[in-house]
């Protein structure tokens, strides 16, 4: 009885560490991802004050990877890239003016984006978070997930600017 005890008791520790190396090397991948910060922002809408809803069409191999990194990545493209849209009012600029601001900041922004990081302060998935079924494309060997996520644009403004990251808007030119 013992022995089939230790033997079940052994199989479910197997069970669980396989499952936590999956884990592990998933979350690897979802980091060298974003590491090359490969997406793309589009405007749905204005939200409420001072936030944007956009869509972020993120890649990978593994789809719910990439639903997983579309609020790092609608983050990072609010601060770098900004984005358009045809819309009223569905046009941003960057909220960094200098390009080369990730790399000067770089211990910031590492810490900033890291997982579970501040960035998680200012953004939220839109609607129940599902991904509707035109917004899971397969391109090549890997997918293209769009992402709908709301992103309170002011307050990551002020946030930076508090950091001395980015220039207040009131401080001239």
């Amino acid at each position: 009885m013992k022995t089939i005890l230790l033997k079940t008791n052994l199989l479910f520790l197997m069970i669980i560490g396989f499952s936590v190396a999956l884990n592990a090397q998933a979350k690897k991948k979802a980091d060298k991802a974003t590491a090359e910060w490969r997406y793309e922002v589009e405007c749905v809408s204005t939200g409420a004050s001072g936030s944007y809803l956009v869509k972020v069409w993120s890649y990978s191999k593994k789809p719910d990877v990439a639903i997983n990194q579309a609020k790092k990545n609608a983050v990072h493209g609010i601060i770098f890239k900004g984005f358009t849209g045809s819309g009223a009012g569905c046009t941003q600029k960057p909220l960094a003016n200098d390009p080369s601001l990730e790399q000067q900041k770089e211990e910031f922004f590492s810490d900033f984006f890291a997982d579970g990081g501040k960035y998680m302060k200012f953004v939220s998935v839109s609607g129940d978070g599902s991904i509707a079924a035109e917004d899971r494309i397969k391109v090549g060997k890997e997918y293209k997930i769009g992402v709908v996520v709301s992103v309170s644009k002011d307050e990551l403004r002020k946030d930076l600017e508090a950091a001395g990251i980015i220039k207040s808007l009131n401080s001239g030119f």
